[in-house]
């Protein structure tokens, strides 16, 4: 039976909502947290895996050092304060996918902590605080067979596959974000799509949503309007999307007012979310800190950062991206609409890069987002992988600038490119795509076009230009788009006007 829900519109007449964010960052490191199996993703079930990772008697773990100097650059880029000293703790609880029935993570001493992220949202700045950010590993996965979702229920059995455990994770967690009203479910999406951004740049992992690599559990309570009191949260786990952060957010605002609604109260409870109807389901219920009994990790010393070694890592952080896009934007003279535009298709980087290799930030716009993006679309990859480089695109442009070809024959260029036929300069040669300028081959259409269309040329000789139109089309199909078209006006006029 579907939850009830209230309109949000009546939600917010009555609620306050509070959102929380925590989100898991699998980092790109060569191996695993704490043992030396490789760390990458879609190997075969079970390959990568060793005694350690597997939670066997005896085994050992040891500390991955890139994993810490990922966690203490993600730390500062979140404003936060880094650790002089700090310790691991198991998280003690039973699941299928933890083969050490217990996880080895931070409880009361994370490696970073009191940061936070100013949230850019159509021109107004939300701060997000960040209580935390704290080293830990990540579980195995199960998977469900036989039903006809992948989902457990239905499932006729599972099988787990423990290649994911043990890789390092990063989690970021939030402080409540109250006052946010009606704007909630949107400032949830901006803060996860704006820290995907930040981890990218800093290179610490793909933070691929759809390869799980960034996931993101959003809590979600409601209090009585004008209260300033937090009400009980749920926490709806592995949001993959941005777009569903945001779904997801404005689904269980709805779903807890109908039940308060209702005399109910809410179960503190983790929930599940579904893409394809846009609800969540109950998974089991909420444990407290005290319940997972955290202790120390005996197997593992403290982690000590230099003060030295954390001012070496600040200055490695890039261009805060927001920065970074604001300064973009201002070279390349796009209005507020063409650069969300251009950074809702991904295409910021191969825009740059454009840019840099000499074409103009408009060309460069017009070709990633129009043609390249039309063909990524259809394709149903990213930008990057539409076989295409920023240099080509550059290249390209080039021939458009010294109108050897035009945007019509351009097409054709990305054609070969895609095809692996060479350079574009030797893709323009082997398929005969340059633009005729030869007055010869020109005035003979013009010509023919001025004879074909006489209605069309008497209106040209009583000054209406604008008629010219129809004759250069003429020759431009006739010449198969290949004919030079700013000469081509310029000879219908000088034969007519």
């Amino acid at each position: 039976m579907a939850d009830a829900l209230v309109d949000l519109d009546d939600v917010l007449a009555a609620y306050d909502p509070a959102i929380g964010l925590e989100v898991h960052v699998e980092l790109n490191t060569a191996t695993k947290m704490f043992c030396g199996c490789p760390a990458v993703f879609g190997g075969e079930p079970n390959t990568q895996v060793c005694p350690t990772c597997l939670g066997l008697p005896g085994a050992m773990p040891v500390v991955n050092g890139k994993a810490v100097e990922s966690a203490i650059r993600i730390g500062l880029a979140l404003n936060c304060d880094i650790a002089e000293w700090c310790r691991f703790a198991r998280k003690n609880y039973f699941y299928p996918d933890m083969p050490k029935n217990f996880q080895t993570s931070q409880y009361d001493e994370p490696i970073a902590f009191d940061g936070w992220m100013d949230v850019d949202l159509d021109g107004e700045t939300f701060r997000v605080e960040i209580e935390r950010a704290h080293m830990e590993e990540d579980t195995g996965k199960s998977l469900h067979m036989g039903g006809a979702t992948g989902r457990i229920h239905g499932a006729d059995y599972s099988l787990v596959d423990y290649n994911r455990a043990g890789i390092p994770l990063i989690e970021i967690v939030t402080r409540p974000i109250m006052g946010a009203g009606e704007r909630a479910p949107e400032i949830a999406r901006a803060y996860v799509s704006q820290l995907r951004d930040l981890i990218v740049a800093l290179g610490v992992s793909e933070a691929r949503m759809d390869q799980g690599n960034l996931r993101a559990d959003v809590n979600l309570s409601l209090a009585p309007k004008g209260t300033g009191t937090l009400g009980t949260r749920t926490e709806t786990k592995n949001v993959n999307s941005f777009r569903s952060v945001e779904r997801a957010v404005r689904h269980e605002m709805r779903r807890h007012a109908a039940v308060l609604d209702g005399g109910g109260s809410i179960l503190q409870e983790t929930r599940h979310w579904h893409e394809d109807t846009g609800v969540t389901t109950s998974g089991r219920e909420k444990s407290d800190a005290e319940d997972y009994r955290y202790f120390p990790e005996p197997d593992l010393v403290p982690v000590a950062p230099s003060r030295e070694w954390v001012d070496e890592l600040r200055g490695t952080l890039p261009e805060n991206p927001v920065a970074r896009r604001a300064r973009l934007q201002a070279d390349w003279g796009y209005t507020d609409l063409e650069m969300r535009d251009v950074v809702a298709s991904g295409a910021l980087v191969v825009i740059e890069e454009t840019v840099a290799a000499g074409a103009s930030a408009q060309a460069a716009r017009k070709w990633w987002l129009a043609e390249l993006g039309r063909r990524a679309n259809d394709a149903g990859v990213e930008l990057t992988e539409v076989g295409v480089t920023p240099a080509q695109v550059a290249a390209v442009q080039a021939l458009v600038d010294a109108r050897t070809i035009n945007d019509k024959l351009a097409r054709q260029v990305f054609d070969g490119l895609i095809a692996g036929e060479g350079t574009p300069e030797e893709i323009v040669a082997q398929r005969g795509l340059a633009v005729v300028s030869d007055d010869g081959a020109l005035g003979a259409a013009v010509d023919a076009a001025i004879a074909a269309n006489p209605d069309v040329a008497a209106k040209i000789r009583d000054g209406k230009h604008a008629a010219a139109g129809a004759l250069i089309g003429a020759v431009m199909k006739e010449m198969r788009g290949q004919a030079d078209a700013a000469r081509v006006r310029e000879l219908v006029l000088e034969k007519l006007a």
